[in-house]
């Protein structure tokens, strides 16, 4: 993590700690540039349940009118639903105003473009740059932009995921269903969506307050105290949402916490059967996808990590399905982001047609491990790293679209520069844990080497 008073600016948007790095100033100077790009067009805005995003959100809302831009806001509300918004509205873009599953003293924008997918790295850098130079457009008292409220756009999209799916077929189960949406804004979408499902909803911190009761990325380790409570309250499965809903953790029957990379093995499952068609996911997802995707025969592309990397590669391929292994589900029938309703749909939908307990289904997956590891090394010297890696596993298949990515018959490496630190980062998957912690100990010996 950087330091506290570093404010991250990137093609992506921007984060920081609110009031060290990220301040109103910040946030309303960004927004203006973005607005700038946009030429006064409506932009949607919203935000996550954190406290620090009312202060943020009237800044961006400012900027944006500052650049003469109509501003829809949608309040609190998740990430794709976001993107949602951008389409169903018309409008010419986007900015959500989170920091994803970053702790709560953190806050940021993220950005969208007009078909509802974040921006592409071009656009992004366009952003950026405006940011940077401070040569944006400002508007004169008669052309600064106005705000409105439109119409119940959750709805909308909780309408569009039901619309995917059989709703009988879910709600003839009546399943009763745990949803932890630990205080971030996916709550009251999600407890709607699965009402409309009939299932009964056991709920765990879903006003969107963003007051988190434990630690904010959905990961297994994070999950230990609630986890039990889905088999105390008789729960067929547990649904878990990040901050920003845009990621599904899930938790089975038993209370045990299932690896966020089953969640898209699991929602590919049920998408395939019912439509078959190319899939993608980026490079660092489980060899799962792969598998349930060469069971129903479908094409399978792997592109570079990042979400506007896999939706850039779902449209050049035509993907009916896609996504990242951090619980991130993508539909296009939805939208272009990850979307962790129409997951709990699918999910839901697989469950009903197997009529097997959820534990059942995730042991049916395919059965790798996984591990992920990095390493403090400096940019200058990963390019000879990658390249001895290479000559480590010389009957590897090699896949240079982000760092290098080796893949043997059961396995895969993927070695990579992060974007935001000086580290490298180091990721393998193999039948066995063993097996998994020897290719990541032999990578890091060729990464550490003087």
């Amino acid at each position: 993590m950087p330091e506290p008073n570093v404010l991250i600016v990137s093609v992506s948007g921007v984060r920081g700690l609110v009031g060290r790095g990220l301040s109103a100033d910040v946030a309303a100077r960004f927004a203006a540039a973005y607005g700038s790009t946009v030429a006064g067009k409506p932009v949607v805005v919203s935000r996550d349940g954190r406290p620090s995003g009312e202060m943020l959100r009237h800044a961006v809302i400012a900027g944006l009118q500052e650049a003469g831009c109509t501003v829809e806001d949608i309040g609190i509300t998740p990430t794709p639903t976001v993107g949602f918004a951008v389409r169903q509205l018309r409008a010419a873009g986007g900015i959500q105003i989170t920091a994803s599953h970053n702790p709560a003293p953190w806050n940021g924008l993220k950005m969208f473009g007009p078909d509802g997918a974040v921006l592409s790295a071009g656009a992004g850098a366009e952003v950026k740059a405006l940011y940077d130079s401070g040569d944006y457009a400002r508007a004169g008292w008669d052309g600064i932009g106005t705000t409105r409220v439109p119409p119940d756009v959750p709805a909308e999209h909780a309408r569009a995921v039901l619309d995917t799916v059989s709703v009988a077929a879910v709600a003839g189960q009546a399943f009763r269903v745990f949803l932890d949406a630990n205080a971030g804004s996916g709550g009251p979408l999600g407890t709607r969506l699965l009402r409309d499902f009939g299932c009964a909803v056991v709920q765990f911190e879903c006003e969107p307050t963003g007051r988190f009761v434990h630690e904010p990325e959905p990961t297994p380790a994070h999950l230990a105290d609630v986890a039990p409570w889905v088999r105390e309250h008789e729960c067929a499965v547990g649904f878990v949402l990040d901050p920003d809903a845009d990621r599904l953790a899930l938790i089975d029957e038993h209370g045990m916490c299932v690896s966020e990379e089953a969640t898209l093995a699991l929602a590919a499952r049920y998408r395939l059967r019912h439509e078959k068609g190319p899939v993608v996911v980026n490079m660092s997802t489980s060899r799962m996808v792969e598998d349930v995707a060469k069971e129903f025969g479908c094409p399978f592309h792997r592109s570079a990590v990042g979400e506007a990397n896999v939706v850039g590669r779902m449209r050049e391929v035509g993907a009916v399905f896609g996504g990242e292994g951090n619980g991130g589900v993508i539909d296009p029938r939805v939208g272009w982001v990850r979307d962790p309703f129409a997951g709990m749909a699918y999910i839901l939908s697989l469950m009903a047609e197997e009529g097997k307990p959820f534990s059942q289904l995730v042991a049916g997956l395919p059965r790798y491990a996984m591990l992920k590891t990095k390493y403090t090394v400096s940019r200058e010297k990963l390019p000879a790293a990658l390249a001895a890696l290479e000559k480590r596993w010389p009957d590897a298949r090699v896949d240079r679209q982000d760092g290098l990515r080796l893949d043997g018959a059961d396995w895969w490496l993927h070695v990579r520069g992060s974007n935001t630190e000086p580290v490298v980062r180091v990721i393998a998957e193999a039948p066995t844990e063993e097996q998994t912690r020897g290719l990541c100990d032999a990578a890091a010996a060729v990464v550490k080497a003087d």
